[in-house]
């Protein structure tokens, strides 16, 4: 199932669903919201907009209410998320699922937003997108902001496939304080990473490992079908939090079943002082395997972003580092 591509004066329903972003950082947040409407996008605030109850915007029932409303709200053609935190896990109960099946929309975001991104895809068939969001985003500085927002336009206006996604040419992990940054970061040359050589075919599933970890083998999370293209990311963790992450994936069998790895780039990563890249670590992990694996990919917490639909079929060339999108993710 899909959305419909966006036509003329479109309004961004935006959601907290675990982090209180806007109560917490608003100079970024109203920044990321400036940005979008000098677009020409129009932005509807969720009921959370500027609350906060400690370390999240509000209970898990008015978290899972404010996704609802905007559901429900016939104005509202996309639902994109301030910014992630550590418990959207906990408002998959509550989402009117059936109301999705019924009315689709883009609904985008990453990081802790792959609990809701998964559980939407897995409960009614829905294509969502691993992109940007108002925060960590848009409310960066160009001229990377502006890379971001090339790939997302791209795609809620409608693409046409096969679609090659280009490697930015540069990049950047930099961190500036939020609440004092009047600069734009330092550019870092870039370049993917062909791990493991080979060509393949698949569904594309996935989004930020440690926050799958938060859901894996429930009901909220997709069933993983051979063949399908395996893609992942994660931010600010070290060396021995990832290989156990990796290893949950192999003791689950999910490595047998996939026919490709796409590997994020992974913010101020800390290698524990083994000089260990996270694409070696995940090799170790894997052992004896043939798949294509790609890594240093830019749909993950470093910027620009891409803009990855959950759920559409990709090929990947990790000989040549290509990705290659093979279906519209939009009606």
């Amino acid at each position: 199932m899909k959305a419909s591509r966006i036509k003329g004066k479109t309004t961004i329903g935006v959601c907290s669903p675990s982090f209180p972003i806007s109560a917490t950082e608003p100079i970024r947040y109203e920044r990321g919201i400036k940005y979008l409407e000098n677009k020409g996008f129009m932005i509807n605030n969720g009921l959370l907009y500027k609350k906060k109850d400690f370390y999240r915007s509000g209970a898990i029932k008015e978290r899972a209410e404010e996704f609802n409303n905007l559901l429900y709200d016939e104005n509202i053609q996309i639902i994109m998320t301030s910014i992630g935190g550590n418990n959207t896990n906990s408002i998959l109960p509550y989402i009117d699922y059936e109301y999705i099946k019924k009315h689709p929309k883009i609904i985008i975001g990453f990081s802790d937003v792959t609990a809701l991104l998964l559980a939407i895809y897995a409960k009614t068939g829905l294509v969502t997108f691993y992109g940007p969001d108002i925060a960590s985003s848009f409310g960066e500085l160009p001229p990377f902001v502006d890379w971001t927002f090339e790939s997302f336009n791209s795609f809620v206006n409608g693409i046409s496939v096969p679609y090659n996604y280009e490697m930015p040419i540069a990049w950047t992990d930099e961190f500036i304080d939020w609440s004092k940054q009047d600069r734009a970061k330092n550019q870092y040359s870039n370049q993917w990473v062909c791990v493991k050589q080979g060509t393949c075919q698949g569904r594309l599933i996935g989004g930020n490992l440690n926050t799958m970890e938060g859901f894996f083998g429930t009901e909220y999370m997709p069933v993983i079908n051979k063949g399908d293209i395996l893609f992942i990311e994660d931010a600010e963790k070290d060396a021995y939090t990832i290989e156990r992450s990796f290893s949950l994936l192999k003791l689950a069998g999910v490595f047998d079943k996939v026919s490709g790895i796409i590997l994020g780039k992974h913010e101020k990563f800390d290698d524990n002082g083994t000089g260990r890249k996270p694409y070696e670590i995940l090799l170790e992990v894997i052992g004896d395997t043939s798949i294509p694996i790609l890594a240093e990919f830019d749909c993950c917490h470093t910027h620009p972003m891409l803009t990855m639909p959950i759920g559409c079929e990709v090929l990947l060339d990790a000989t040549n580092k290509k990705v290659v999108l093979m279906e519209e993710p939009l009606n």
